[in-house]
């Protein structure tokens, strides 16, 4: 019966029913055909309203509508533009400039927002046209802007990692931890593509022309390595104050590592632009000001406020020797560009670091982060005054519609996992999967192969609800690590997004891009529409990216297991026991617990074996 379950749900999906609906009827309907055929015992469907009540009282699941809130607070905000635009001028005149802003500011987005949708429709509709102006090739510009925006699914704070790790019972927080090394392999692999692209058809990645270009110093230089200069010096920064710390390697040490950069940068440009002529001043005051607080913090053990403090000292530090250098030799070490860069950067990444570094240290749990990524969103659309109540009426409802989306699909999916596992569907499956030659290898390549090609008519909710809880215990019993496992099945169900003909992402960036010959507003040039075969074929070296990266995973698992070594370690040998006996010691003659052993009648000591 289990098989016929399967081959049936399959068969709803391709008809068009939704989702929700074709789970639930075919559990439903299964249910009763397996109590007339005595396949299926009544008593199983007692525990339905539980079941429902336990999805719905799931805390793990509250990140969901936290995330796309603040998603799409930021997304409507403007942020996009403003890190598309400067992105863009940053990389300038280099061969395939903007196509490397957008897998950057894609990276980005994905660190924000973690939702597909709001990142492809942003690039779509801001860069894509810039793109085109400036002569890139259409199934070049549509691949990278549709393959950018699925790294919202990999890279943390992902939807589709809670809902992971929710189906596979294990920590978001771990499965975060681990997705956050491929998720960046796999932006540096689609910047590798444009620089190859780059190499052999330069043609197809011009870069901008001069007169595009914006932010120059008054001599007409761009002042670009200033700006290297400040990266490198706060970075060596983050290095050294977290090399005081026990945080010694794996995500955790990076994504505080650069949380302590950002703020050395903000603060040294933050010094130049506001505080001008007054700088030296106010920036002694302030570097000694917080060396005594950091001397003060780390005398009365509040290490964490005095690593912050020592590394905001060097940003004020930077300031005075930039100020101290311009006063004398009459050279700005802080150039325009340098400015807008990191003004522009600094608040979604000081946003990331908020969500991402409280989860990896474990100070906040997934959904208290998502809840302070939430507020922050909206505090910076305040900083950027574009914090409206109609957008925020916009982003909450879109955010209930895709969160109704979410429980109702997984109240389906616990229907028809109730009739599957009382027919032993799970035990059929299992035998099926571990019972495949090849072990473990053998294993892997059957669910790759099974899951990319369910991807082409299935999304990624219905893959996780669905195939996922099937094949985690197959995986367990085999002995793979889950975290590892749903990494590898994410990478790899990134192609839902990107494959014709359901390719969701393909879906969104024909919805934005240019359907009809229009006129371009800069240039007055009259330009040809973009065609839904340039979209698809522009996904293909990507799809197969993206399989490349599955094969990393596979072949280099310590990119995900790093998260084991991550965690406070515990060496049994140093374990104590203490066995506090209450009211003994008040006794007279019973300073010390007594003797058990052989002072009570009827129990003599253990003997020796």
């Amino acid at each position: 019966m289990a098989p016929v379950m399967f081959a049936s749900l399959i068969v709803f999906l391709l008809l068009g029913y939704p989702v929700a609906f074709a789970l639930a009827a075919n559990g439903l309907v299964f249910a009763l055909v397996g109590i007339e055929l005595g396949l299926f015992q009544p008593n199983f469907l007692q525990a339905l309203p539980e079941r429902i009540y336990g999805t719905m009282n799931n805390e793990t699941l509250l990140a969901v509508p936290f995330f796309t809130f603040m998603g799409l607070i930021l997304e409507r905000s403007g942020m996009a533009e403003d890190l598309l635009d400067t992105i863009g001028q940053l990389f300038g005149t280099i061969r395939g400039g903007l196509a490397y802003a957008v897998i950057f500011v894609g990276a980005l987005l994905a660190a924000t927002t973690g939702v597909v949708a709001a990142s492809v429709i942003s690039m779509g509709l801001i860069s894509l046209p810039i793109m085109l102006r400036y002569g890139y090739d259409r199934r070049l510009a549509t691949g990278v802007i549709a393959a950018s925006g699925t790294l919202a699914q990999i890279i943390p704070p992902s939807l589709v990692l809670i809902v992971m790790a929710d189906q596979l019972g294990r920590s978001v927080g771990d499965m975060y931890e681990g997705a956050f090394v491929p998720g960046l392999v796999l932006s540096g692999l689609y910047a590798l593509y444009v620089f190859i692209v780059s190499m052999l058809a330069p043609k197809a990645v011009p870069g901008l022309p001069k007169e595009a270009l914006l932010y120059m110093q008054p001599d007409g230089s761009r002042g670009t390595w200033k700006l290297g200069i400040l990266v490198v010096f706060s970075g060596l920064v983050g290095v050294f104050v977290m090399k005081q710390t026990g945080v010694k390697a794996g995500a955790d040490f990076v994504i505080l590592t650069m949380s302590l950069a950002v703020m050395v940068a903000f603060i040294a440009a933050a010094c130049n632009h506001y505080f001008g002529a007054r700088r030296l001043v106010l920036t002694l005051a302030s570097t000694a000001l917080l060396a005594a607080a950091y001397y003060f913090l780390k005398r009365y053990e509040h290490e964490t406020f005095a690593l912050v403090a020592e590394a905001a000292a060097f940003g004020f530090a930077y300031a005075i020797v930039v100020g101290l250098v311009e006063r004398f030799s009459g050279l700005k070490l802080i150039s325009p560009i340098a400015e807008q860069v990191t003004f522009v950067m600094v608040p979604p990444l000081g946003l990331i670091f908020l969500v991402l570094g409280t989860i990896f240290i474990g100070l906040a749990t997934p959904t208290e982060g998502g809840a302070m990524g939430a507020a922050g969103a909206m505090i910076l659309a305040i900083m950027k005054r574009r914090l409206s109540f109609g957008l925020v009426r916009q982003a909450t409802e879109s955010t209930a519609k895709l969160s109704a989306f979410v429980l109702f699909i997984l109240v389906g999916a616990r229907v028809f996992s109730l009739t599957f596992y009382g027919v032993n569907g799970h035990v059929w499956v299992e035998h099926l999967l571990v019972s495949l030659p090849g072990g473990q290898t053998g294993f892997l390549i059957v669910v790759n192969l099974m899951v990319f090609l369910l991807a082409f008519f299935l999304d990624f909710f219905e893959l996780a609800f669905i195939v996922v809880p099937l094949l985690a215990t197959a995986a367990d019993k085999l002995g793979i690590d889950l975290i590892w496992f749903g990494v590898m099945l994410a990478v790899n169900m990134q192609t839902s997004f990107m494959h014709p003909p359901f390719g969701f992402a393909l879906f969104f960036l024909r919805s934005v891009a240019p359907k009809d010959a229009y006129t371009d507003k800069v240039t007055g040039r009259r330009m040809e529409p973009v065609t839904t075969m340039q979209i698809y074929w522009g996904s293909v070296p990507f799809v197969v990216i993206q399989l490349i990266m599955v094969a990393l995973v596979v072949l280099f698992p310590q990119m995900v297991l790093h998260y084991r070594g991550s965690g406070p370690t515990i060496d049994p040998s140093k374990v104590e026991i203490r066995l506090d006996m209450p009211g003994l010691g008040g006794l007279p003659g019973l300073d010390t617990p007594p003797d058990l052993g052989g002072g009570l009648p009827g129990l003599s000591p253990p003997r020796s074996p």
